[in-house]
């Protein structure tokens, strides 16, 4: 199984210090993929409410790093660990624009880039931006064409309902062919049919075993539908724990419980059919040390 670290990002670790530290460390310690999340804004009366805990979004959260930059910084300072998004919030931008800063990080990074998209949750990120909340599924679906056209074709040529591109060249192209591993989280029918359809695999998080098992059934009945090789697609799936000294109640692990049954749960994901999980830690340390001290304790345990 591979084991990915959420790169320091948002709260205490938002800093320059903190994502050059932890990138090195997580590499040195055997971490197979460092990877960034997405948030523009923490309203103080929010649209809706967190998805996760008793609905309140994490304080953390007030301070949040651009997910495509800090993976920059750390493309610098890594050479090995593959990045990834998740999840990037596709929709805020135009697809023209963001596809041309993932290619440049997959170049940068001489071909180390996951691309981790989902719909987000929070109505209020999106009238921010500027989007329509309405819709997210079908203009999800143009996105990945227009993406998909800019990264797979010599001649660029789009003509859909919300985008435009003449006949054109957009160059260079991403250094892994024909692009990108594309991720989709969400839990709804909508996306996981979405998923086994056109992506390469699922960003799950941290539910139920038996959860996890029946919506990958799901993406793989989908890809068989559509004559895709089910066997093919990815599952990462990622725990955002609050560690604790003594032991949890089972139904709160992962989010909630003690190192060993954080690790238990992970290493049980497999059995469910994830072949990488992703860990954040920046929500249960305060600092970089105790940060890296908590990961290698995780991954000695998850590799032994």
């Amino acid at each position: 199984m591979r084991i990915g670290l959420a790169v320091p990002q948002y709260g205490a670790f938002a800093t320059p210090e903190a994502i050059d530290e932890v990138a090195r460390a997580a590499e040195s310690l055997g971490f197979d993929s460092l990877w960034a999340a997405d948030r523009i804004l923490a309203p103080l009366e929010p649209s809706d409410p967190y998805p996760g805990g008793d609905g309140t979004m994490p304080e953390q959260y007030r301070t949040f790093l651009d997910p495509l930059t800090v993976l920059t910084l750390a493309a610098a300072v890594t050479t090995r660990v593959r990045l990834g998004t998740s999840t990037l919030n596709a929709l805020w931008h135009s697809p023209v624009l963001l596809t041309r800063t993932l290619t440049s990080l997959d170049v940068l990074s001489h071909g180390r880039l996951d691309v981790g998209l989902g719909l987000g949750w929070l109505r209020d990120e999106y009238r921010a931006a500027g989007v329509q909340w309405e819709g997210r599924g079908a203009r999800l679906e143009e996105w990945l064409d227009v993406a998909e056209t800019i990264w797979t074709r010599e001649t660029v040529r789009h003509d859909g309902e919300r985008w435009t591109i003449p006949p054109s060249v957009v160059e260079p192209k991403p250094v892994q062919s024909p692009r990108p591993p594309i991720l989709l989280g969400g839990f709804s029918h909508a996306t996981l049919e979405r998923i086994g359809r056109r992506a390469d695999g699922w960003l799950a998080v941290g539910l139920p075993l038996p959860a996890l098992t029946a919506m990958w059934s799901t993406i793989g009945l989908a890809a068989d539908a559509v004559g895709r090789d089910a066997s093919a697609l990815r599952m990462v799936v990622r725990v955002n724990p609050r560690l604790t000294e003594g032991e949890a109640p089972a139904e709160l692990v992962p989010n909630v419980g003690t190192l060993a049954q954080v690790a238990d749960y992970l290493l049980g994901t497999a059995g469910a059919g994830a072949d990488e999980v992703l860990i954040d830690l920046q929500q249960t340390t305060n600092t970089t040390d105790e940060l890296l001290t908590t990961a290698e304790a995780l991954i000695k345990r998850l590799r032994a």
